[in-house]
């Protein structure tokens, strides 16, 4: 099977620029929008937004409405595809059901997420939940469980007003030397 290649170029585009698709589907709630803000501080753009030329000369979002509009004034890595409006609407009615499909290798996952470390609330919360549907922590208990006991250790724990006193603490206590992590209790 010969499969076309429709990525005609990347190109860095003002976000502000891009017109959202007025038949994207898809909903944003704010867990959502908090981690995609956390991944962004954290890590930055590492995917590409997936657009089509209008007629117009204009961009017409495919994928990445949230990403667009979480960093409007910035300029945003963006596949321009050789796609006709029809084929665009195929693209947004499949791309994220596709990737949901995927299954979840559970004890993989649950290795992956023992070395994944950030200070963001909402990317805690994100993992801790997604650890949670795909068996991830059952898998993580059965681990811990066969493996020797730790020994005691002591610690405290701080109730902060906010995820940012939070990180301003947990700043303050790594430079003291302290071997510190960050909860959302």
């Amino acid at each position: 099977m010969k499969i076309r290649d429709r990525i005609k170029e990347l190109r860095r585009v003002p976000a502000a620029q891009l017109q959202p698709n007025p038949k994207n589907w898809r909903t944003h709630p704010a867990a959502q929008q908090d981690s995609l803000k956390a991944v962004l501080a954290e890590i930055g753009y590492a995917d590409a937004l997936l657009a089509r030329e209008t007629p117009e000369g204009g961009l017409m979002l495919i994928d990445g409405h949230l990403r667009a509009e979480t960093t409007p004034d910035q300029e945003v890595p963006v596949l321009i595809l050789d796609v006709d409006e029809t084929e665009a609407d195929k693209l947004l009615a499949t791309l994220d059901p596709l990737a949901a499909m995927a299954g979840a290798d559970d004890a993989r996952l649950a290795v992956l997420l023992e070395n994944v470390k950030t200070g963001s609330a909402a990317l805690q919360e994100m993992l801790a939940r997604l650890a949670a549907a795909t068996g991830a922590v059952a898998q993580a208990n059965a681990a811990t469980d066969a493996a020797p006991k730790l020994e005691t250790r002591f610690a405290i724990i701080v109730n902060c007003e906010s995820e940012q006193q939070q990180l301003e603490l947990l700043e303050q206590f790594e430079q003291m030397g302290l071997d510190c992590k960050a909860l959302v209790v």
